[in-house]
């Protein structure tokens, strides 16, 4: 069995290869590099293309053998860089994956599994949100994600693609071992920059309001490990495999957590103090986003296990306390397969 993961070197790209490999998958990843790592490829046996969804000559080598299903990754997720660059998030996001789908139609290949986000449901109308609820999104990242699963839907109607759009609320952590975990550049997540603050790599973390009408005052998130987001990935694959017609599905916990709990969580597990500054609001942030993720049960047959707030912390501390740092020492090529330009 074979599968092309785009975008499978990047952050939760690089934790589902490493689940589909220990399964005993075929894996191709195609990674253009320019925010995933060489490094973060950790399998031996998986094979990287480095390159862009719309190289015939990358698909040329990822299609060489046929494939059954294509998990897509591939994609820029700064959601304040999509608002002064929208262009080149379209391009990247919706235009190249076209190429993508077209090449798929060639070889036959009808199973997709999208790497969505919760950002298509724009600012919602109740919580907790389900997956029937309209999709507005404010800003051109969300609106990317929403055009390709646009997309996808008249891609089943006219030749059979089926698709499982998995909408991811806040991924977070490392892997369990801490071989694998969070390297971003620049670094815009919060926990990272929260550990990055208790060990004294930055002067502090700037909590962005303290006046939302939440418990605490501090915005509501809900946090999903990265390992529990690879497995869900697995499952939608057999959910495919087996049949399964296109669905959207919701990838979190329920769990609200806020940012001041986030901190002062973080602190009890490692023993830290992370110095805090309160500044305004941030335009566009919810005060709260919390998934219902009953169907991701009831379809995948999934749910978090390792999404615990205090696991998520423990694991992402791990990598980063480690002597590199959380930084993947380099793009080291030994893994890649070069295609002829």
């Amino acid at each position: 069995m074979r599968v092309i993961v785009t975008g499978g070197a990047g952050y939760i790209g690089s934790h589902t290869v490493r689940e589909l490999a220990r399964a005993g998958w075929d894996v191709v990843v195609i990674d253009n590099l320019v925010y995933g790592h060489r490094a973060a490829i950790i399998d031996p046996e998986v094979t990287l293309l480095e390159g862009s969804l719309d190289d015939q000559k990358i698909l040329d080598q990822a299609f060489s053998k046929p494939v059954d299903v294509v998990v897509h990754f591939a994609a820029y997720a700064y959601v304040g860089e999509s608002v002064t660059e929208p262009l080149k998030y379209y391009q990247n996001n919706l235009a190249a994956p076209l190429t993508l789908l077209a090449r798929m139609k060639a070889e036959n290949c009808t199973r997709f599994v999208f790497s969505s986000t919760c950002a298509t449901y724009g600012i919602p109308e109740e919580m907790p949100i389900v997956e029937t609820l309209a999709q507005n999104p404010i800003n051109p990242y969300g609106q990317s994600k929403l055009m390709l699963e646009k997309v996808l839907q008249d891609c089943e109607t006219a030749w059979g693609l089926k698709s499982v759009f998995l909408r991811y609320f806040n991924a977070a952590g490392s892997s369990s071992d801490g071989k694998i975990g969070e390297d971003h550049n620049p670094e815009t997540h919060l926990i990272p920059l929260v550990i990055a603050a208790g060990m004294g790599k930055r002067k502090d973390i700037k909590i962005f309001g303290s006046d939302y009408p939440t418990p605490d005052g501090t915005c509501v998130r809900d946090y999903i490990h990265v390992e529990d987001l690879a497995s869900a990935h697995s499952k939608a694959i057999t959910y495919l495999s087996d049949g399964g017609d296109t669905i959207a599905v919701n990838l979190g916990t329920g769990i609200p957590v806020s940012v001041n709990e986030l901190i002062q969580t973080f602190e009890k597990v490692t023993g830290l103090k992370v110095p805090v500054q309160y500044t305004d609001r941030r335009p566009g942030d919810p005060p709260e986003l919390l998934a219902d993720p009953s169907r991701a049960k009831e379809v995948l047959g999934w749910q978090a296990v390792n999404s615990d707030i205090s696991n998520i912390l423990e694991s992402a501390y791990r990598w980063f306390s480690q002597p590199h740092g959380g930084k993947y020492e380099s793009n080291s090529p030994q893994k890649t397969t070069d295609v002829e330009k």
